[in-house]
């Protein structure tokens, strides 16, 4: 199974502006390439904006998703 492409955020703003960015999952596009899935990380509750970004390169740590079918 191929790697994920993204990894997706929960991001909550502060009252003084600043924001707190949460990994809550990973994300893989589609093989038709018109969408995507996203895997949320067992136990997480989210609610708010979730954003999805591509990882940063020198991010070494293996994370803790499971492959999506």
């Amino acid at each position: 199974m191929s790697k994920p492409t993204h990894k997706a955020y929960v991001v909550n703003q502060a009252k003084d502006g600043s924001s707190f960015w949460r990994e809550v999952g990973a994300v893989w596009p589609h093989s038709k390439g018109n969408g995507f899935d996203i895997n949320i990380y067992e136990g997480i509750a989210v609610s708010g904006r979730i954003v999805c970004t591509v990882p940063k390169a020198k991010e070494t740590e293996e994370p803790a998703w499971e492959t999506v079918p």
